[in-house]
């Protein structure tokens, strides 16, 4: 004859049960990982590498046009046009280009190496299931754990075998679940992301990036309106110094591919911040799995030793009264 499950079979679904239930709202995740979602969709337009490679030729275009300021300087001293003090002093705007461009270019290349060696995270990450749905993934298997434990913890209740069942179920669908959502190899890449992101998503980076670009423009602008002309009204020939017309040519193109870039930067920083403050990615496939085994391995081992059947009822012949 069968019995009821042991009390502990009820007690660890419900337990666990609104453990999950109350994970999300303990960590905050109906806010935080929504915020994660829409960061993932405002940057999907720049994680791609044919937009890295873009912007990394946007900075050798640049780099090229400074060496060429460096030249044509002192080509200009050399021509006797102006000293190399009247150059600083006259195209101050341009040399304060020159000079700062070698941190410039430091800052922007580290920020775009960190894009491009989490293109392949970022892809993971994104084919996780919507960031928006994270927090159900606990509450409602959660909920309906709670539920069936607590329905084997209620005295002389029918359909034990039924509840026991549903803990089984409930746990061995906890258990799969990272295994279907590959997030095994998929969340501890996009932990490697958020650490590598860390760096570069704060006030003061945007800030700086920001100031670069006042920095560029306005050298770009005095290169062209007047050290060129200047130049060349000098007897000197624009077509020696290609970069710097390059330069001048793609300035619009480059203002139109990293201002959103850099938008997006500022107005995520807030959503960034709210997906480093969650539990570290790589942990998220064991809150699913080591649950799951608990529950669905007491379930399994009550419904195999015969412990989920109904246990008899008195009422009834063959049973015994209590």
């Amino acid at each position: 004859m069968t019995s009821r499950p042991p009390r502990w079979v009820g007690a660890t679904g419900l337990v666990i049960g609104l453990g999950l239930a109350s994970a999300p709202a303990l960590f905050q995740m109906y806010d935080r990982a929504p915020a994660g979602g829409d960061m993932m969709v405002e940057f999907e337009p720049y994680m791609t590498q044919q937009k890295v490679d873009t912007f990394n030729g946007y900075m050798d275009a640049i780099g090229a046009a400074v060496t060429e300021i460096a030249d044509l300087r002192q080509q200009m001293a050399d021509t006797g046009t102006l000293t190399a003090e009247q150059f600083d002093t006259q195209y101050s705007i341009a040399m304060q280009l020159a000079d700062q461009w070698s941190a410039i270019d430091e800052d922007m290349g580290d920020l775009l190496a960190r894009m491009d060696r989490n293109l392949g995270n970022y892809d993971a990450v994104n084919s996780l299931p919507s960031f928006d749905l994270f927090p159900f993934f606990f509450v409602i298997p959660g909920g309906l754990m709670a539920m069936a434990g607590l329905w084997l913890l209620l005295p002389k209740r029918g359909h034990q075998r039924g509840a026991t069942w549903a803990l089984l179920v409930l746990g061995v669908g906890m258990v799969l679940a990272p295994v279907a959502f590959q997030m095994f190899t998929r969340a501890p890449k996009g932990a490697e992301m958020i650490d590598d992101f860390r760096p570069m998503m704060t006030v003061d980076r945007v800030r700086n990036v920001q100031g670069y670009f006042v920095t560029l423009g306005a050298g770009e602008s005095q290169l062209r309106a007047t050290v060129m002309p200047a130049f060349e009204a000098a007897g000197g020939d624009a077509a020696d110094y290609p970069a710097i017309a390059e330069f001048s040519a793609v300035w619009p193109t480059m203002l139109t591919d990293f201002n959103p870039m850099i938008a997006t930067m500022r107005d995520n920083i807030d959503n960034f911040e709210a997906v480093d403050a969650m539990p570290s990615f790589d942990l998220f496939p064991w809150f699913f799995l080591v649950p799951g085994l608990i529950v669905a391995g007491t379930a399994g081992w009550a419904l195999r030793t015969g412990r989920g059947d109904e246990a008899p009822d008195p009422t009834t012949p063959g049973g015994t009264p209590s």
